[in-house]
């Protein structure tokens, strides 16, 4: 068991860093000893106030503009780095991270399985992170668990794998402005294909990464790949926390793929997101069908709910990041998430 509180840091205090924060902060044996946002509405506050809850250390968290400090003179642990979407962007973030020697868990959806479009990148951070003795993960809820780690865990339990079916019908309200923005919130439609067609729209970011992480696990290669997108237009007017949609305008992103694999296996993959979709009697949920033997058919209504689902499963990796070898991991390559009920200590392998 770990003696000390294992130290946390949290780069990007947005919907996802401050509900990590309030996450541990209600959690056994974690001390967060610093905070990163480049928002000039956040820098110099204390996260205390900021969550509007009380502190349960003897020092202070003052929310500051970069991590040169923190890494220098807190002896962190490991980061939780809640920015980015993508492997290039989050890259220079991350080695500077583990250029320090400090673990880091990422929320990048590419991250997830960076292999899938980022080869060199990847081969780099992995060899970076060994060199400087540090492991690196990108998870979420999705890339990271509900259309791939899932779906492999519970094939598991089959002598063969035939088809793939993945369904997520999920809301976007808990997310931030920066998934607004990708997913085209609030668009008029014909603005939203102007911009699909020059690329500026994301959408779901994480099918290419989900179907080689669920590939890569079976032992297979990724064949062939494609996917789609379409607008959702709402007919009423829809608001969330980060996001605003009028009536015929767009609410979110209907995202499709389909893969064949080596042995001919497909994987279909079909993701509508959009805020407040019971506004117009849109039921959430996650589905999982896989043709074979035995076939599996999962389901869970409404679905795992996507902010606190991220949340969860980047703080309940930590210890499993901070007790694996060094180098670039994927979900495939740790033990399987479970929740911290205890003192998070108790997780923590013992030094050598």
């Amino acid at each position: 068991m770990k003696k000390q509180p294992v130290r946390i840091a949290i780069w990007g205090f947005g919907a996802m860093g401050s509900g990590m924060a309030k996450m541990i902060l209600n959690k056994q044996g974690f001390d967060i000893v610093g905070v990163v946002d480049t928002y000039e509405g956040f820098v110099g506050k204390s996260i205390f106030s900021f969550l509007n809850t009380q502190n349960p250390y003897t020092h202070d968290v003052f929310i500051e503009r970069n991590i040169d400090r923190i890494l220098l003179e807190e002896s962190v642990d490991l980061v939780l780095l809640a920015t980015d979407s993508f492997t290039k962007k989050a890259f220079p973030k991350i080695k500077q991270i583990i250029e320090s020697g400090v673990n880091v868990i990422s929320t990048a959806e590419e991250m997830a399985f960076p292999m899938a479009k980022e080869p060199e990148l990847s081969k780099e951070m992995d060899y970076l992170a060994k060199k400087h003795n540090a492991t690196i993960l990108g998870t979420g809820v999705n890339p990271g668990m509900m259309m791939d780690l899932l779906a492999i865990c519970i094939s598991g339990v089959m002598s063969d794998v035939e088809n793939m079916k993945i369904s997520r019908i999920n809301s976007l309200s808990p997310f931030g402005p920066t998934v607004m923005e990708e997913q085209g919130v609030g668009l008029t439609k014909q603005s939203f294909e102007d911009k699909m067609a020059h690329g500026e729209i994301s959408g779901h970011v994480g099918f290419i990464e989900s179907t080689h992480m669920i590939a890569n696990a079976l032992g297979l290669k990724v064949q062939s790949f494609e996917q789609n997108m379409a607008p959702i237009i709402t007919s009423v007017d829809r608001k969330s926390k980060y996001g605003f949609a009028k009536a015929n305008d767009v609410a979110g992103v209907d995202m499709r793929s389909h893969a064949i694999l080596s042995n001919q296996t497909k994987i279909d993959m079909i993701h509508p997101q959009q805020i407040e979709p019971e506004m117009e009697g849109t039921q959430t949920g996650d589905y999982i069908q896989i043709e074979g033997t035995p076939a599996i058919h999962l389901s869970n209504v409404p679905e795992v709910e996507g902010g606190i689902g991220t949340i969860a499963i980047c703080v309940n990796m930590i210890p499993h990041v901070i007790n694996a070898k060094p180098g670039l991991k994927t979900m495939i390559d740790l033990p399987v998430p479970r929740a911290i009920m205890g003192d998070v200590r108790t997780m923590i392998d013992e030094e050598e």
